[in-house]
């Protein structure tokens, strides 16, 4: 099915994991989609692999800091461009903090809000006046299963992917005028390159990475990045033109557990 055909979209973090997964997905189902990440290395990685995968596939990368607005003004710029319009933005990009509140500093706070939080601020504002001119504009926030449900030691994290459902909801009531669509998705435990690197770093088998992650959901084991970027992609798409505001959870059941 070509659920986007002629739609284009901006993906942050698209050098790896779920947003190249769903910026793969998009082309795949007649989109066209521009990868924005810090790493370009990666982002050329993906971008290749995409061409390769996906017949015709119409897809664009851009280097850029979500933290920087002026750098996401660029990234909305070169879409533009590039495709001559903007329906679609799924705002991924995260970093990570692994820091107890009790000892974490000012400047660990202010990198993650930084990233998480007026990142997808950034690119919401840099992107909302060509999204508000499709007429059919959809932003994907991508959260996670812990903004939902407590545990320790990722406090920070936790508290900023909260923050983005917040912002969700704000951001439907202010474009409903606009005919802009604003969801959120809250992924589980997703086995990306970022896990697998850091396994193989602590000289974990991969084998044995994927045997773990079993009481983290109902399903018991880890999700693909396919399995989080179906639902993005179907919440950017015209078959779910009357959701807006809403918070879904990827979770394999983690969230009622």
């Amino acid at each position: 099915m070509n659920r986007v055909e002629g739609k284009a979209a901006l993906i942050t973090g698209g050098g790896a994991g779920i947003g190249a997964a769903t910026g793969e997905l998009i082309c795949a189902e007649g989109g066209m989609t521009v990868l924005v990440d810090a790493n370009a290395d990666a982002l050329a990685v993906t971008t290749k692999a995409i061409a390769q995968r996906v017949p015709g596939a119409r897809v664009s990368m851009f280097v850029a800091d979500v933290a920087d607005a002026s750098e996401a003004s660029r990234a909305v710029e070169h879409a533009l461009q590039t495709f001559g319009r903007l329906d679609i933005l799924v705002n991924n990009a995260a970093m990570r903090n692994y820091s107890a509140i009790a000892d974490s500093t000012a400047a660990e706070w202010q990198a993650m809000v930084g990233v998480n939080l007026v990142g997808t601020a950034n690119y919401c504002k840099a992107a909302l006046p060509a999204l508000r001119r499709s007429g059919r504009a959809s932003i994907v926030n991508v959260s996670s299963c812990y903004a939902l449900t407590g545990r320790k030691g990722m406090g920070l994290y936790d508290a900023t992917k909260a923050g983005i459902l917040a912002m969700t909801r704000t951001l439907a009531f202010e474009e409903v005028a606009h005919g802009v669509r604003i969801n959120a998705v809250c992924p589980g435990s997703t086995l990306t390159d970022f896990h697998i690197s850091k396994a193989m770093a602590a000289g974990k088998d991969v084998e044995t990475l994927r045997t773990e992650r079993q009481t983290t959901s109902l399903l018991g084991r880890w999700a693909t990045p396919r399995e989080i970027a179906w639902p993005i992609l179907w919440l950017a798409s015209d078959e779910a033109s009357f959701i807006t505001g809403t918070t879904l959870a990827v979770d394999g059941g983690l969230s009622i557990m």
